[in-house]
């Protein structure tokens, strides 16, 4: 694959993965969690903090390992069946479901706005998938460069919100101090739920190191992208949701999934709720095409080494445009399944379980290997080590702990489909030995 990623488009794939449909819908489900302001943008803030330590701490592994993308990182310091296991994963549900979740609510959005039945949904989402695969078979290029411009328009609204709330005269009273929780809520429920449903929101950073072979400069730009990525992220999200909670008292806010129209209509009148909904349409368009960009990756890598039926087959990128096709193909027909047989929610929630079970064992990887390889090549170092590191892992073993507590069926079925990889692991051993 040629190296033809620039840093900016890097950037705008970080951000683009990350700012989906959360940005618009988390909201009414943290309210309700919390019930009170201080801990909604407290648990936004902590999300923020847990997701850059993380950022910052797999970043050094990025620019150390002159490999591609996080299935590598987990051969390189745990061996090779972790690294397939995380890619059988992100193959087989994460992307997958990514991609049908986000598609199925550009469809809903996408009829509400120009008034067309309702069971047409899912048409419009089937179609945009199907549209955006022959964007990204054009070439790696063309569709990071197109990433780029998505995530800019993205911003567009968004912004706008943020710049007119900020500035609206009449603010209902969101108070950040002291940090409270609301009647029935307790403080150590409020900050556990509310963390998951807000970490949620940023899942999908980890996704641009699919691309490091592809990056120009991977050993500065990807860990910077990554890095200012999700601290922009951060900032976005605390204003957004900050906005939201001046427009609209708390009450109106709990449990309500069309808090940011109704929040753009006062700001903004009648025009507010066309705006936000062109502001979800831009925004998830751009989510999709960036775990489309990233996804197809997955099954090439895995096949790169062998460890896939028909490897031969999956494992070639097309010589003109670099793009792995067999591997665009297997994720978004699976995307396809997904989006007919509907129920996302659940997909989405296991394998954001499964996710940062293998994201803890990423940060836990940088102190084994400051340990085992003192004399590596560092580019990038985390900084305050170990610090950093040590708040990334008690970050991601909290997300896994309180899933197995308060999801455990689920949690199960996540581990469950995830070891499914290992028959096909060990007879692809088998047949290559």
């Amino acid at each position: 694959m040629k190296r033809q990623i620039s840093f900016g488009q890097a950037l705008a794939t970080v951000v683009g993965s990350v700012i989906g449909a959360g940005v618009f819908f988390k909201i009414g489900t943290i309210t309700a969690q919390t019930g009170s302001t201080s801990m909604t943008l407290f648990v936004w803030i902590l999300a923020g903090i847990i997701s850059i330590a993380s950022g910052l701490t797999i970043s050094e592994i990025a620019a150390s390992l002159k490999i591609n993308g996080a299935i590598k990182y987990l051969d390189y310091t745990y061996g090779r069946v972790w690294g397939f296991l995380f890619g059988w994963a992100q193959m087989i549900v994460y992307f997958p479901a990514q991609i049908g979740a986000l598609s199925s609510i550009f469809g809903v959005q996408f009829v509400s706005l120009f008034g067309i039945k309702a069971r047409y949904s899912n048409l419009i989402a089937i179609l945009l998938v199907l549209f955006l695969l022959g964007i990204n078979l054009i070439g790696t290029k063309f569709s990071s460069k197109m990433q780029s411009v998505i995530t800019i328009l993205k911003i567009i609204p968004i912004a706008l919100i943020i710049i007119w709330g900020l500035f609206n005269p009449v603010k209902i009273p969101a108070p950040i101090i002291p940090l409270t929780v609301g009647t029935g809520h307790s403080f150590p429920t409020a900050i556990s739920q509310g963390l998951l449903s807000a970490l949620f929101a940023f899942e999908g950073w980890i996704v641009v190191t699919n691309l490091a072979n592809e990056v120009k400069n991977p050993e500065k730009d990807l860990s910077r992208a990554i890095i200012l990525g999700l601290s922009a992220i951060t900032l976005i999200y605390v204003l957004i949701n900050y906005t939201f909670m001046t427009v609209l008292p708390i009450d109106q806010l709990t449990n309500n999934n069309n808090a940011a129209f109704q929040a753009s209509m006062k700001l903004f009148g009648q025009f507010g709720g066309k705006l936000v909904t062109v502001g979800i349409l831009i925004s998830v368009y751009g989510a999709v095409n960036a775990f489309m960009l990233t996804g197809m990756r997955t099954p090439y890598i895995l096949a790169q080494d062998n460890l896939l039926p028909f490897s031969n087959k999956i494992g070639k990128a097309n010589i003109h445009t670099g793009v792995p096709v067999v591997g665009a193909f297997i994720v978004d027909a699976i995307a396809i399944i997904m989006i007919l047989l509907g129920n996302f929610t659940v997909l989405t929630d296991m394998l954001v379980f499964v996710m940062w079970t293998f994201n803890t064992m990423l940060s836990v990887a940088v102190i084994i290997l400051r340990k085992r390889e003192p004399e590596l090549k560092r580019p990038f170092k985390v900084p305050w080590y170990p610090i950093i590191p040590i708040i990334s892992v008690i970050g991601g073993i909290f997300i896994v702990v309180s899933t197995i507590i308060n999801q455990f069926v689920l949690s199960i079925i996540g581990i469950g489909l995830t070891l499914l990889g290992l028959p096909i692991y060990y007879y692809m051993q088998k047949k290559n030995n």
